[in-house]
This record gives structure tokens, C-alpha cells and sequence, in this order.
């Protein structure tokens, strides 16, 4: 049964794919918040086909703490599901993303239609520059940062080493880092196919000033605070 309920939302997920970026394609010569509007609509798909298929619920803590300005959201990485629920949870954001995601037939026509930040893994100090630069462009146009500082999803119960792109990109712009952590690989691990019905919870913390802090310190406090809310949710 759990296999055909996640094959139910791949196959309804797909079919959406196709008819909002075909249309998204269609007005590609509209302005960016208008393409972004038309394509997050996947993504809230996606939130609501799995709590239809999946029975796979969200539950938000902290939206208060989500500020009326543009910055960056530093948050884990366990699975697919966050790259949609934050579509649904913040308002027009972008993301930083590896070139070879681009090459994936209609979504990666997506996101280019997007403007992600792309990088290039290979050219690692290049792919910095061009993180804090574009980062810092989006910011000002009022368009919030994600950033997923583990680089890469991990194991649910395990949190990587976090990297300074996200904090080196507040620095420069002057705007706060917002902490997310949630626990979405408890019911869709990295990698599987098969999702497990359950209640997936997303905290959201108070705006930390980049300002005032060393990177190093930065890090530390997001990552302590990341650690307390996982442990707050497994106990």
C-alpha cells in the first residue's frame, strides 16, 4: 500500500509538472514574480497530493518569526520535501543549485525560468563569489535566500557540517539569517521512493543579526539552536 500511494503522488506530481511549466513557458517573457508565482503553484501541489496520497501532514511553529523583509534562510537538509514546503511556507524566495539540475527535461526548464543561483561544484571559490553576489542581487529586489548549508541531504537523525555562503551573503547585504530546521526525513528519506504516512514539523526561529558575530560564532549558533529543535522533536 505504501508503495502505491507514493507512486500515486509521483505519477500526479509529474502530470503538474508538465502543465505549469508549459504554461510557465508560454509567458516566459513576464516578469520574474509573475513566472515564480506560476511555478511555486507545483510545489503547493506537491504539499497538498501528499497529504491526499501519502497522508503526510505540515505543521509550521514560528511563522511569526518570519520577517516582512527579505534574508536568508539557513535551514537542514534531509529530503526532497523541504525544496517544496518552503515554497509554500515563505514568500518569493530562490535558491542555490548545482548547473547539472538544469539539464533535467521540463524541470529543469523550470528553474531557469526561476533565476536560480546556479554554481558550478567544480570551481569552488568561482561558485562562492557568485553565491554572495547573486544572493546579495536577490536580497535586494526583495526576493529571501534559501540556503541549505550541509550542501547535501542528509540521513534523518544526522545534521552535517555547515558551511559560511549563507552568512557570508547577510554580511554583505546587511539582512538577517532566519534558522529552519525540520524533520521531513522521518517520513521521506533521502533517496527512497517510499514516503510514510505522519506529521512533518517545520520551526522556524528569530531573526539572528549578522552584523555583530564572526562567521564561526554564526555557525555555531545556528547549528547549536538546529541540534536543540531535533532533539526537542525526537524526545
Amino acid at each position: 500500500m505504501l508503495y502505491l500511494r507514493s507512486l500515486l503522488f509521483l505519477l500526479g506530481s509529474e502530470i503538474v509538472l508538465i502543465f505549469v511549466v508549459s504554461f510557465a513557458i508560454l509567458v516566459f517573457f513576464l516578469p520574474l514574480r509573475f513566472r515564480y508565482k506560476v511555478l511555486s503553484n507545483w510545489a503547493k501541489f506537491n504539499i497538498w497530493w501528499l497529504k491526499i496520497t501519502c497522508k503526510i501532514e505540515l505543521k509550521v511553529l514560528g511563522r511569526e518569526n518570519i520577517p516582512q523583509q527579505s534574508c536568508v534562510i539557513i535551514s537542514n537538509h534531509q529530503s526532497t520535501w523541504e525544496t517544496f514546503a518552503l515554497q509554500k511556507i515563505f514568500p518569493h524566495q530562490t535558491w542555490v543549485l548545482k548547473k547539472e539540475l538544469l539539464w533535467i527535461p521540463i524541470f529543469g526548464w523550470g528553474l531557469w525560468l526561476l533565476k536560480p543561483i546556479i554554481i558550478d561544484r567544480g570551481e569552488k571559490l568561482k561558485a562562492l563569489k557568485k553565491v554572495i553576489s547573486q544572493g546579495v542581487e536577490r536580497l535586494k529586489n526583495g526576493i529571501f535566500v534559501i540556503i541549505f548549508p550541509e550542501g547535501t541531504r542528509q540521513p534523518y537523525g544526522k545534521l552535517g557540517n555547515y558551511q559560511k555562503g549563507g552568512i557570508a551573503i547577510a554580511k554583505k547585504a546587511k539582512t538577517p539569517l532566519l534558522p529552519v530546521f525540520h524533520n521531513s526525513g522521518k517520513l521521506w528519506a533521502k533517496g527512497s521512493f517510499i514516503k510514510f504516512p505522519g506529521l512533518i514539523t517545520v520551526i522556524i526561529g528569530k531573526p539572528i543579526s549578522a552584523e555583530e558575530k564572526s562567521a564561526a560564532e554564526l555557525v555555531k549558533e545556528i547549528r547549536n539552536w538546529t541540534k536543540l529543535q531535533a532533539k526537542n522533536l525526537a524526545d
